[in-house]
C-alpha cells in the first residue's frame, strides 16, 4: 500500500494556523473565495477584462462556446464578489461595459501566476492523463 507522508515546513504551518482559527479546514474562508474565480469559465473572463474593457457582445465572441446565460451568471457573481464593475451607459439601446475593479485587478495578478504555470505545463499534465488512463485502460 502507499506510504503516508507527514508535513512538514510551510504548508503544515499553513494548516495548523487555518485549523486553529477555523476549526476544521473546511470553514477556511479561502474555499469560499476560491470558489468563484475558479469557475470553468471566469479566468477566462478575468483574463480578457484584464487587457481591457469589454462590452457583453465583445465577451461573447472572445468566449464563443459560452451560453449567454452562463456568460450573464459568470459575470454577475464576479459582480458580487467584487472583482468585476459593470456600467451602464444611456444609449438606445443601453450599453453596458464590464470591466476590472481594484480588487479584480489584485486578484488578476495572482491568478496570472496560475495561467502562465498552466501554460507552461500544459504538455507535461497532458502526457500525464494520457499515462494515466493508458494503465488504468490495460489494468
Amino acid at each position: 500500500m502507499g506510504t503516508t507522508k507527514v508535513l512538514t515546513g510551510p504548508l503544515k504551518t499553513r494548516l495548523d494556523e487555518a485549523r486553529a482559527k477555523y476549526g476544521e479546514i473546511s470553514n477556511c474562508p479561502v474555499r469560499d473565495v476560491i470558489d468563484v474565480i475558479s469557475g470553468r469559465w471566469s479566468s477566462l473572463l478575468m483574463l480578457a477584462l484584464a487587457e481591457r474593457p469589454h462590452r457583453f457582445g465583445e465577451l461573447r465572441r472572445l468566449v464563443p462556446d459560452i451560453s449567454q446565460r452562463m456568460l450573464t451568471q459568470t459575470l454577475q457573481e464576479l459582480q458580487r464578489d467584487g472583482y468585476v464593475h459593470r456600467e451602464v451607459f444611456p444609449t438606445k439601446p443601453p450599453g453596458v461595459e464590464y470591466s476590472l475593479t481594484g480588487l479584480g485587478r489584485s486578484m488578476f495578478e495572482a491568478l496570472n501566476v496560475l495561467i502562465t504555470w498552466a501554460d507552461e505545463n500544459h504538455a507535461a499534465v497532458t502526457a500525464a492523463r494520457l499515462d494515466f488512463d493508458s494503465e488504468k485502460a490495460s489494468a
